[in-house]
């Protein structure tokens, strides 16, 4: 039996916030109005300061001043993106999210907005989806919180979603039990969805440099690479590991991926320290020994060659700011 009771959702934008997710939160919504013929979901933009709130892609879109007490909502997704350090402590907001925890209204992060919830102590003993390009940052950040590379979680009172095309997928589950089951399938054939993945689907790639066809070995020495970055192996323990010889590694490594494995290594521990610097405030000697590097000034050196700046001109993750490594 479908919940028909209406529905009063929230949706809290920060500024840089995905306007794609923002269409994957509202159009499964309207759609689904529409077929019923009538306003069970009824939804409202909302923002920290009442007008537009400008979006990562340089859009911006008219929304509301959150209500002083943050009540009055069944459920409230949150979107963030971009420049998530200028919310970690931002009083107003936390508050804001409590008082709508209290009111047992449920809360759900999409891609930063779980950040912010983190951040105002919400998180604590749950389960949270993140982006992987965020996980390292985030559990620095919040050791409390048991976060993963599943697509969404859903905990009750507590929702989470990496961002990407896992939105509609984390709409899709919610709105499930709120729809006729006749109602819901139209609605997946109007979104051309025939989908619908579990939440604890992994995300497909738990790093940028992740390819689709790649020799048992190579696997096998990238997954070693990832488990040792802050301890760098040299390539021929890692053959020794593997019981593999160094040559036939590079022969492995230059097939599938072009790069040598030495170079594949760098790689990974140059993006970890790039996430660390642009996603928390450690300093940069820290940022520098948690990628593998003992040498600040060699740190410094390598980073500049992958990205163009000094790592002291690369701490917020903004639109404008430096994302892959030069010549990846």
């Amino acid at each position: 039996m479908a919940d028909q009771r209406i529905a009063r959702i929230g949706v809290l934008l920060l500024p840089k916030f995905s306007f794609a997710q923002l269409g994957l939160v509202t159009e499964p919504l309207f759609i689904a109005n529409w077929l019923l013929g009538e306003h069970r979901f009824q939804w409202q933009l909302l923002a920290l300061e009442p007008g537009p709130v400008g979006a990562s892609s340089g859009l911006s879109i008219a929304a509301e001043a959150v209500p002083d007490d943050g009540r009055g909502f069944d459920i409230i997704f949150i979107i963030a993106s971009f420049e998530l350090k200028l919310f970690s402590d931002h009083a107003r907001l936390h508050n804001w999210l409590r008082c709508a925890a209290d009111a047992n209204t449920i809360l759900c992060g999409i891609e930063g907005g779980t950040e912010a919830l983190a951040a105002a102590g919400l998180l604590h003993g749950y389960c949270a989806a993140v982006h992987w390009d965020n996980l390292d940052g985030f559990r620095e950040l919040y050791a409390d919180v048991d976060a993963c590379l599943d697509l969404y979680t859903d905990d009750g009172r507590r929702m989470s979603c990496a961002g990407g095309t896992a939105v509609l997928d984390l709409m899709l589950h919610w709105m499930r039990p709120r729809l006729e089951r006749d109602i819901f399938n139209q609605l997946k054939h109007h979104l051309i969805e025939p989908r619908a993945r579990r939440g604890r689907s992994q995300q497909g790639a738990n790093a940028a440099e992740a390819h689709d066809v790649m020799h048992p070995l190579v696997l096998q020495a990238i997954e070693l690479m990832r488990e040792t970055v802050e301890e760098p192996l040299s390539i021929s323990a890692i053959g020794q590991r593997l019981d593999i010889s160094v040559r036939q590694l590079e022969r492995h490594f230059h097939r599938d991926i072009r790069v040598s494995p030495s170079q594949y290594y760098l790689h990974l521990r140059i993006a970890r320290a790039h996430r660390l610097l642009q996603q928390t405030d450690l300093p940069i000697a820290e940022v520098a020994a948690a990628a593998g590097f003992r040498s600040l000034e060699h740190f410094s050196r390598i980073y500049r060659q992958h990205y163009g700046c000094p790592p002291s001109h690369d701490r917020l993750q903004t639109p404008q700011a430096p994302s892959i490594p030069r010549g990846h």
